[in-house]
């Protein structure tokens, strides 16, 4: 019987039908009450996130309505809560300044711009397959990113916090300089509110875990703000508030696709791509390895592209996978996507009941928070972890930090990316080549690179760990002949090759060139236990007729049984050393 739900174009319209036996009543009760916890958590963050990106309160929660549920009902992951996330709202905030003043209509409509931009190219990364590019973008980066990212979010609020006229937009280095010049202006009762919610949320996160620390950070600051002003005055505190929301549903809005918008902003929607696609699929990657679930990349961008569409026509900035909103999600119970389609719902009907209370919101005491936002970006632990294994993995960390406070921020993605890969092909284009010394039995090898180990004369074995292509036949080639002259009575070669997954043509004309000029010199080459796919690309470049099929020896076979008779019989008869299992009888006489 024809069902057409389950029919794959279906299927590939509607992802959500895949999980859709997974809505029982029992899961549906879980997933509301986990909704509801993030629809709350949603608030302050909303805001908080909006005035990181230099947009209107309102749009932080208007980024958290339309866009979660289009990429919780059209992505992959069961647990993971998109919309607004920092390390969006500050590159928002970065690169989108120098077009337009924060805040403004212009500032918005640019907003809405870049969010439909970048939600074009991850939909067309998802509809090409091209998800497997995200396991190229090293984690490191993202955590030299969000570093930096943290240090500026901290320097972009030093206004607020310490009341000192910082102009908008100021860099890291200009903030701190006016800082400490005027030291001695700073607002004391701007500085207490902002201390005292910084303080309380620290407080109320250690002992009260199960009750919203951020919300409870800014009641506090909103009611000592409130005493402050209602006993001293504002305009004796300074102290200023953000201005009530507007209620209801997010309102209609279009970007601006002219020809000199696009020109602009698309460069800042290829690097926000980047990150948004980073960031989403490694926080989709840890739930599900959590979850033992298994995750389709490609729909992820799929689902991560309409959602920032969609945004774009619902009044939503930028958005991505936010990891504080997805572990809290899995945390309170949540197990499909439909708790994060009713975090959505649960932040809209919150939204008419809290929005006019946001007008008493201290500025002070959203700056608190955001300090407390800042430094929970920084992950020392991690930070500690990637210094003290790798150089080349701490270089591309301290890189990328350094370029994020340096740099315009599209750029800092892009030094880091560009690094990570650079990094990775250097380490790809050397495989490592292992000697091995001795065969005591069929198809059993010691790998070591002990010289005082003795070798064959005639036949040196190498291990190959790695694939052979265009960008690592240099490297290989030298190793070779670095053997050559180390050793140059060894013209014969076993290449033991478990770890090459293929070669490509290079890869292939180097094994034909370097078979020619062991020949050359009355050697040859041989090939041992090659994975059945680097042995096709082989036979149909042509290498393997021209080296010789009975040169290759697949895995169980005994490659010196049959190598060991091709060597020079005189050699052998002079030589005391019995390196393999199969070579001659000793014979008395000096050692070769």
């Amino acid at each position: 019987m024809f069902q057409p739900l389950n029919h794959p174009l279906a299927r590939r319209l509607l992802p959500f039908l895949a999980w859709r036996q997974r809505l029982t009543r029992e899961n549906l009760k879980a997933d509301l009450g986990a909704g509801l916890t993030g629809a709350l958590i949603l608030v302050p963050q909303g805001v908080a996130f909006a005035t990181i990106a230099g947009m209107p309160p309102q749009y932080g929660m208007y980024a958290a309505m339309v866009p979660v549920i289009i990429a919780a009902l059209w992505g992959s992951s069961w647990h993971l809560v998109s919309g607004p996330t920092t390390a969006i709202s500050i590159v928002v905030f970065a690169t989108l300044s120098p077009l337009a003043e924060p805040g403004s209509e212009r500032f918005v409509q640019l907003a809405l711009t870049l969010a439909f931009l970048m939600g074009l190219i991850n939909l067309a990364l998802g509809l090409m397959r091209l998800g497997a590019l995200m396991n190229f973008v090293s984690h490191t980066v993202i955590v030299g990113f969000t570093t930096g990212a943290a240090v500026l979010i901290a320097a972009s609020q030093l206004k607020n916090f310490f009341g000192l006229p910082i102009p908008r937009g100021a860099n890291l280095f200009e903030a701190l300089e006016i800082l400490v010049a005027q030291a001695a202006s700073i607002n004391p009762w701007v500085t207490a509110v902002a201390v005292f919610t910084l303080v309380i949320s620290v407080v109320a996160r250690k002992r009260l875990p199960r009750v919203p620390h951020m919300i409870t950070a800014m009641v506090a600051g909103s009611l000592l703000a409130a005493l402050l002003n209602w006993i001293f005055g504002v305009e004796r505190t300074g102290i200023d508030s953000i201005g009530a929301l507007p209620r209801g549903l997010p309102p209609l809005s279009a970007p601006d696709l002219s020809i000199q918008t696009v020109r602009e902003v698309l460069p800042i929607a290829i690097a926000v791509a980047v990150l948004s696609l980073t960031e989403a699929m490694s926080i989709a990657r840890a739930l599900a390895a959590r979850t033992e679930q298994r995750l389709d990349a490609n729909q992820e961008f799929i689902g991560q592209g309409l959602s920032n569409i969609a945004g774009a026509f619902f009044s939503g900035y930028p958005s991505s996978g936010s990891f504080n909103r997805s572990g809290l999600n899995l945390a309170s119970g949540g197990r499909t996507p439909m708790a994060a389609v009713f975090s959505a719902i649960g932040l809209l009907l919150i939204l008419q009941f809290v929005a006019p209370l946001v007008a008493f919101l201290p500025l002070p005491a959203m700056a608190g928070v955001l300090f407390l936002v800042a430094w929970g970006l920084i992950d020392v632990h991690e930070i500690r972890e990637i210094l003290r294994s790798q150089r080349a993995e701490a270089t591309v960390l301290v890189t990328t930090f350094a370029a994020t406070l340096l740099m315009p921020l599209e750029f800092a993605i892009y030094v880091g990316v560009l690094l990570s890969l650079l990094l990775y092909l250097n380490r790809t284009s050397r495989p490592q080549i292992e000697d091995v010394k001795r065969s005591t039995e069929p198809g059993h090898y010691h790998f070591t690179n002990d010289t005082d180990l003795p070798d064959c004369p005639q036949l040196k074995i190498l291990r190959v760990n790695g694939s052979l292509f265009f960008g690592a036949v240099d490297h290989v080639q030298q190793t070779l002949h670095e053997v050559d002259e180390r050793e140059p009575l060894q013209k014969h070669l076993l290449l033991v090759c478990p770890g090459v997954n293929f070669v490509d043509l290079s890869g292939g004309r180097m094994l034909a060139q370097e078979a020619r000029r062991r020949r050359t010199m009355d050697g040859d080459l041989y090939v041992f236990n090659l994975k059945a796919q680097g042995r096709e690309e082989l036979r149909q470049s042509g290498v393997e007729a021209e080296l010789g099929v009975d040169h290759f020896f697949p895995m169980g076979s005994d490659p010196l049984g049959a190598i060991v008779p091709r060597l020079d019989p005189t050699i052998c008869a002079g030589c005391t050393r019995r390196i393999f299992h199969c070579c001659p009888p000793r014979r008395e006489g000096p050692a070769m």
